[in-house]
């Protein structure tokens, strides 16, 4: 006998009673179920919440900044030297001691 695969879960959440009136009724003013409304209403947060995590919005003058940076970036200072150099020195003796 094969396993079937679940296509769906289920999220439960505990409110108050005005709280699921205030739902309910905005769910049929939609015209969906107050499950399907909520789902929705969720799922749209959750993409504001992680749109607004994976994008960095700038001004234009801050864009121009990052741009010339990337393009013509400083010299390098005495403590980003010895961070490169601490760097290279672990990292060639940890892959000496795995051959």
């Amino acid at each position: 006998m094969v396993d079937s695969v679940k296509k769906e879960t289920r999220i439960t959440a505990r409110v108050t009673p005005r709280v699921q009136a205030t739902l309910q009724e905005a769910a049929e003013l939609s015209g969906a179920t107050i499950n399907q409304f909520i789902v929705q209403a969720a799922l749209k947060e959750a993409h504001r919440v992680l749109e607004a995590e994976r994008i960095i919005t700038l001004s234009a003058r801050d864009a121009e900044t990052v741009f010339n940076l990337i393009e013509n970036p400083p010299a390098p200072n005495e403590l980003l030297k010895a961070a490169a150099l601490k760097h290279k020195q672990y990292f060639s003796e940890s892959n000496s001691t795995t051959r």
